[in-house]
């Protein structure tokens, strides 16, 4: 009788295991991995690290491929990545979490906490209030001031201070523009709250108590974790190391580093309603609070499915995919882009760090598993994108190399090098100034006194600009001459990280 009944609880052991491992899609449990490692190939991937949360469990947490082009070390569950905007998700909810609190309201006036704030709008600096920095309503054009911030020597005072001198795209309220600066300003009001820097609350009030006992808050911190990626971009066809970014001056809009398992932890909590391991860490209410729509984009979908709507919450993108609501949010900061994606329906978490800035394979990788856990027709993301990656890295070699190549004709300007030579200012960068050295020009930037930009002519007064940190890409700068003289200079830097031309007029 008693081997009867042992043998009946091996039955219903086995009976067990065989569920939980048929509740895994096919594609998780026995395509994941090459399709991973192709992608790695294909797409010239240093790393990846993905992770599967589904009903409060970690299904998956995996590395792939290297930390650093070159080197053996390989990359694991808890290697750091530097996660961008997924910061935003992070800043949001610590101020819902302070409104929960009534230690403030997101619905307070910004000049309530920041008297100094202020817009080029002036009645829009005068009504803006805390939810309308969470969700990119200020009027600004996506990333409009970016160049000017990123990776600069400005303060987070001087940040806040620059956006003022900013001439908003659009009236304020009326449409949705990704503005990192309103995030670091929204963070910023939480030691005017607590008395707490951002960086100290968020990790007292989520990482500690999640146990994200790897996460960091600032970026200056990451080049000494002992886990950690190098960041890595593609520049003129090849893959290259890249110094780690500076960004602790924009901090609540994208400065936090974490690993797939340390992140596990922040989705399984989202997923639960504020809760981890039966305790709450955050409000459901303020869960709930970030997960309001507040700017609306689009009718939404992908290129494989019927949407019916596209929203911005405070902190998160909002979708319909395949009847269920996507809460969703990506992060691009110099050498890594990252995705992290909650289908709070289906208590389903995906989480996917790279280690390079130039690749869609983080999303495709993303898409793939939601269609397997949904039940969707296996669609080949990767294949899709990489198509379209390849188009675009084509389209863009051939602008290279035409500029190069002009370049390399060597016609003289219209005028002697000299005379472009000066001090130039713009409203809201401040001052720039072009010299010649070693028989060229070079333009130096007052906020960047590391970078500069090489100028080759290009005939009349335009010139082929490319610039000493990859990262900011190359362009041509027109100058602008009238009687002679050299009045302006446009500069455009890289659509990864500002929109939007600069003129910096000459000042002598």
């Amino acid at each position: 009788m008693k081997s009867f009944y042992l043998l009946l609880i091996g039955i219903f052991a086995i009976e067990t295991a065989r569920s939980q491992t048929d509740s895994i899609p096919s594609f998780v449990r026995d395509s994941l991995d090459i399709y991973t490692n192709r992608a790695l190939q294909e797409w010239n991937l240093p790393g990846v690290a993905v992770c599967i949360v589904k009903n409060g469990k970690v299904v998956l947490a995996k590395g792939f491929g290297v930390k650093e082009l070159g080197k053996p070390e390989k990359v694991d569950e808890n290697t750091l990545f530097m996660i961008g905007s997924n910061t935003k998700a992070f800043t949001a909810t610590a101020l819902a979490m302070l409104d929960k609190e009534k230690k403030l309201s997101l619905d307070d006036k910004v000049t309530k906490w920041i008297p100094e704030f202020k817009l080029e709008n002036k009645m829009a600096g005068e009504q803006a209030i805390i939810r309308d920095l969470l969700c990119h309503r200020i009027g600004f054009h996506t990333f409009q001031g970016d160049f000017t911030y990123w990776t600069s020597n400005l303060t987070r005072k001087e940040v806040i201070e620059k956006m003022g001198h900013i001439k908003a795209e659009y009236p304020f309220r009326t449409t949705w523009g990704y503005t990192n600066a309103a995030f670091l300003t929204a963070g910023e009001i939480i030691p005017k709250a607590t008395g707490m820097q951002w960086e100290d609350f968020i990790k007292q009030r989520i990482f500690d108590p999640l146990g994200m006992s790897s996460t960091l808050a600032l970026s200056k911190d990451f080049p000494n974790a002992p886990n950690k990626c190098t960041p890595h971009t593609i520049a003129f066809g090849q893959l290259m190391k890249i110094p780690v970014s500076n960004i602790d001056n924009l901090a609540p809009a994208g400065s936090i580093s974490s690993s797939v398992n340390d992140m596990s932890k922040w989705v399984i909590m989202q997923l639960d309603n504020g809760r981890y391991n039966g305790n709450e860490v955050i409000p459901a209410s303020a869960i709930a609070q970030t997960r309001i729509p507040h700017s609306i984009l689009g009718n939404g979908g992908s290129m494989y499915n019927k949407g019916h709507f596209a929203l911005y919450g405070l902190g998160w993108f909002m979708e319909e995919y395949s009847g269920r609501k996507i809460v969703s949010h990506t992060g691009g900061v110099n050498g890594f882009v990252t995705s992290v994606t909650l289908v709070p329906e289906e208590k389903l978490g995906i989480i996917v760090f790279t280690n390079t800035d130039q690749n869609l394979f983080y999303e495709a990788l993303k898409w793939e598993i939601l269609d397997a856990y949904l039940g969707n027709t296996y669609r080949n993301y990767s294949k899709v994108y990489l198509g379209f990656n390849r188009n675009n890295e084509a389209s863009q070699n051939r602008k290279h190399k035409m500029l190069q190549d002009s370049a390399a004709l060597q016609i003289k300007p219209e005028l002697t090098l000299t005379a472009y030579t000066g001090k130039y200012s713009n409203d809201v960068y401040g001052e720039m100034n072009v010299v010649q050295e070693a028989g060229e020009l070079r333009m130096k930037f007052s906020h960047h006194p590391n970078m500069y930009a090489r100028l080759q002519s290009l005939g009349g007064n335009r010139f082929y600009a490319s610039f000493s940190d990859p990262e900011f890409n190359e362009a041509v700068f027109p100058f602008t001459v009238q009687d002679g003289k050299v009045k302006s200079v446009t500069v455009k830097v890289a659509d990864f990280i500002e929109y939007n031309p600069y003129e910096f007029v000459k000042m002598q």
